[in-house]
């Protein structure tokens, strides 16, 4: 990793110096201020001392230590070995193979047994399975609709529509659970999540949204200062919509911004994304985030990514007042069972869902119908 010291008048001033050197993947490890010049310690200029890195990549391995003298030729193993010992090994191996087809055999039984539903139920388990609901919710969907069905006189149950019944329960279950856009019952709207998941992208498009559709008076902050890379695009976005937008690089520096925007409608708020893993993440927005301030959050999380992850970062970010979820890149993954898993086993509602690059054209708010469709693949008139 290359490793340099900058010392300028501005933090734009030395992020020009630091793209121009080390390019837009450089990252700012440290910034402080410091003074310069002057004669005993009288008319000293006050500047920024910033340190950043970039790690030039792995290092090219030389030809020439990929060439191996060629190895004399040694008997096989086979060669070498006796042939009574050829004719144990032999046996050993005959009968390693009647166990695996002995075991997959009965694998295939195994199986068959556990398709214990009977039409039409095994066919909306398949559709959930299929779309990654997780195995509690599917159990308890399955539970539900076989004991109305079984419920029901003899005579009737041919003419039950049990999809039907499906959707009414899935509706029911949701009821409670808040879905759709902003209350806009707070100015500030903090928008955080972990890397990769497309949260600039996300903020652009919904401040499109609130800009183009709703008619507010917008303003941005970001404290996504660690590359470079993603200020620049968050300033693109802010440029093409023609709304200002303050890097906040300290508390300090956010509530002055906050303090600038006094006479905005709503300020949308774009955090650094880090590796949900580290517990540290959320202490370190802490210290550039106001989260006292009369605010939503609001969680972005990726479709494309496993559930399990899903539920390790719902938990990382427990310590804030979490009050919905974004779900970005559907168009990316045909496994959707997310939008039922999270409402329903962690009581978070879906606020937007994202699918696609087109700002601001593709994000959509989130409603109970539409999740439900989309999970069964049903269509609306059903």
């Amino acid at each position: 990793m290359k490793v340099k010291k900058y010392i300028a008048a501005t933090m734009p001033e030395a992020m020009k110096r630091i793209r121009g050197e080390l390019g837009d993947e450089a990252v700012i490890l440290h910034s402080k201020e410091v003074k310069t010049g002057g004669v005993f310690g009288l008319f000293a200029k006050k500047q920024l001392e910033v340190v950043a890195a970039v790690d030039p990549g792995p290092t090219r391995v030389r030809k020439e230590t990929l060439i191996r003298p060629a190895a004399s030729p040694s008997p096989s193993p086979a060669a070498r070995t006796k042939p009574a010992e050829q004719e144990r090994l032999l046996k050993e191996m005959n009968q390693l193979k009647a166990m695996i087809g002995e075991l997959a055999t009965k694998e295939k039984t195994i199986i068959s047994e556990n398709h214990e539903y009977p039409q039409p139920f095994q066919a909306i388990e398949d559709q959930l399975k299929k779309q990654g609901v997780s195995k509690p919710i599917r159990l308890q969907l399955l539970k539900h609709v076989l004991k109305e069905w079984y419920e029901q006189p003899e005579a009737e149950r041919p003419g039950q529509d049990i999809e039907k019944e499906l959707v009414r329960y899935l509706e029911q279950e949701l009821a409670d659970v808040p879905f759709g856009g902003f209350s806009f019952s707070k100015k500030m709207i903090n928008i955080v999540g972990p890397t990769g998941v497309g949260k600039t992208t996300t903020i652009a498009k919904l401040a499109a949204h609130l800009l183009l559709k709703k008619q507010k008076k917008i303003a941005l902050i970001t404290t996504d200062t660690y590359r470079i890379a993603a200020i620049e695009q968050i300033k693109t976005y802010a440029k093409i919509l023609n709304i200002p937008l303050e890097v906040a690089y300290s508390i300090d520096d956010f509530s002055r911004a906050v303090a600038q925007f006094e006479q905005y409608d709503y300020i949308l708020v774009d955090s650094a994304g880090r590796n949900f893993r580290n517990p540290l993440y959320i202490e370190e927005l802490a210290k550039v985030i106001d989260f006292e301030q009369q605010a939503e959050t609001f969680l972005v999380l990726s479709l494309t990514a496993k559930y399990e992850d899903m539920n390790e970062i719902i938990r990382q970010f427990s310590l804030l007042e979490i009050e919905k979820v974004i779900l970005t890149k559907q168009d990316e993954t045909a496994s959707l069972g997310a939008l039922l898993n999270i409402p329903l086993e962690h009581g978070k509602g879906i606020a937007y869902i994202t699918n696609g690059q087109n700002v601001p054209d593709d994000i959509m708010e989130a409603t109970v119908p539409y999740v439900i469709r989309a999970v069964l693949e049903v269509d609306e008139h059903e």
